[in-house]
């Protein structure tokens, strides 16, 4: 036994980012470890170019109850011809120079509709991740300020064998299911030896201020967890 932070994480609108171009910006199917903990650095009030060092020591497990559908936005931003300003100060310069000889693109942002997901985090903290999960210092959205959770995360500490048993504990919203339901998920970890299906995800931060991050191996292994039942 040992104790696991465990909190939901449902919304109408999500957005969890994959590598990112001027045209599109993608997302992917659930929450990577990057997201999960930009949204503990927010609840602690930690900004951006702060220590992380407590939180990267963390390890964490997430399920996939539900992945939502996909939706994509379309936008149209205007751009500067290069010609048109010469290494302007800033937006509002360059497009005064422009005046007039703007160009047009269409940009893509893709969402996921309708997703759940709950989160297992073990290691040292965890009682003060706990406290500011549930009063966050930051609102906490879901990908983009156009995505606030849906639902308060409802965080707490458990005693648990596993991250699964753990997540048994997760009090889901009340329009998800009743608790005490048995429900089929895909729980997302770091791979271990014997794990029959693994990926290779780019979700590890390894410099916040150059948004670079780095490569892990992930386990996706299909479990059964019934919410509200005893770990």
């Amino acid at each position: 036994m040992r104790p696991y932070l465990v909190f939901g994480l449902t919304a109408t609108l999500g957005s969890m980012g994959e590598l990112a171009g001027h045209e599109r910006r993608g997302s992917l199917a659930w929450p990577g470890r990057s997201a999960i903990l930009g949204l503990l650095g927010a609840a602690m009030g930690i900004e951006r170019g702060g220590d992380f060092s407590e939180l990267d020591a963390l390890d964490l497990a997430v399920a996939v109850f539900d992945r939502g559908a996909p939706l994509r936005d379309y936008h149209t931003v205007q751009t500067v011809p290069s010609a048109a300003a010469k290494r302007p100060n800033s937006r509002p310069e360059a497009l005064a120079a422009a005046r007039g000889r703007l160009n047009t693109a269409i940009t893509l942002r893709d969402y996921r509709s309708g997703v759940f997901y709950g989160v297992a985090v073990w290691g040292d903290g965890l009682e003060a991740l706990e406290a500011a999960l549930n009063r966050p210092h930051y609102t906490l959205y879901f990908g983009r300020k156009s995505c606030p959770l849906a639902a308060p995360p409802g965080a707490k500490v458990v005693q648990a064998v596993s991250p699964e048993a753990a997540l048994a504990h997760l009090t889901p919203p009340p329009w998800r299911c009743a608790e005490s339901a048995a429900m089929d998920c895909v729980l997302v970890c770091d791979a271990a030896e014997g794990d029959a299906l693994q990926e290779e995800v780019q979700d590890v931060p390894r410099d916040r201020a150059l948004w670079h991050f780095g490569r892990r191996r992930i386990a996706l292994r299909d479990v059964t967890i019934t919410l509200g039942g005893a770990a």
